[in-house]
């Protein structure tokens, strides 16, 4: 894997971050940064048990401005995700996210080798 590593540690700062914000209302959070392979592909997850969202507005999510929570509930400006996005879609990547209400999120980012 080769890429910028300031623009890489803010995907990163990003992906954590959100996970340590929708999770701090829980007794008991659990946040994890792993890598798996799939189909060959090495692919990075950071998985969360916090607030989650509804996968129907998935397609919102990184957009800029986009929120699925309101902003009295999560702090936030509305661009990290979109900021993600470009800069794994600039090295060549993808990223994408799973989730349910209530049960966590998992995000999804692969970069070339």
């Amino acid at each position: 894997m080769q890429g910028d590593p300031t623009l890489l540690r803010m995907v990163l700062e990003n992906l954590l971050g959100n996970a340590w914000k929708y999770s701090g209302k829980r007794d008991h959070a659990e946040i994890r940064f792993e890598s798996e392979q799939r189909q060959g592909e090495r692919v990075f997850v950071v998985t969360d048990n916090g607030a989650g969202f509804d996968m129907r507005f998935a397609d919102r999510l990184f957009g800029v401005f986009q929120r699925l929570h309101s902003a009295s509930d999560f702090q936030g400006t509305g661009v990290g995700l979109a900021s993600a996005r470009r800069i794994v879609r600039r090295h060549g990547g993808d990223i994408w996210a799973e989730s349910e209400v209530g049960q966590g999120a998992r995000f999804y980012f692969t970069l070339p080798n």
